[in-house]
């Protein structure tokens, strides 16, 4: 079962994303914050990570960096409720994560991981 790391501060969006992707036979482990994100990016194994671009604590982009700086080629869905993402490109190391637009349907979130896993060069294991 493929593992994704959930790190959102808005606890209704993790609940929302998590469900998601439990029903969608994923194991899931949410964060809340950029800090515990990293933390639990440190301490576990991961297929993949949803990342919140405006966090509380630190800036998405910083972990997801983080993430790309250990495991380079990472697959991230970067997700925001700004309207423009194109900034992500322009971070070192992060032109192939994959931007996803809140609110977002199921359907679109699990595309996303998809194409994110894609273009880190693998496959999902998980019926989507």
């Amino acid at each position: 079962m493929p593992r994704v790391l959930v790190v959102d501060d808005q606890k209704d969006v993790r609940a929302m994303v998590a469900i998601v992707l439990r029903v969608n036979h994923y194991d899931v482990v949410e964060a809340e914050s950029g800090a515990a994100g990293l933390k639990a990016f440190g301490e576990g194994v991961f297929d993949a990570a949803i990342v919140d671009i405006f966090l509380a604590d630190t800036s998405g982009v910083d972990v997801m960096v983080a993430i790309r700086e250990r495991v380079p080629g990472f697959p991230i869905v970067a997700v925001s409720g700004m309207t423009a993402l194109d900034f992500i490109g322009e971070a070192p190391g992060l032109a192939d994560v994959v931007c996803l637009q809140k609110p977002f349907r199921p359907n679109d979130l699990l595309q996303a991981l998809r194409k994110a896993q894609a273009a880190a060069g693998g496959e999902l294991s998980a019926v989507v």
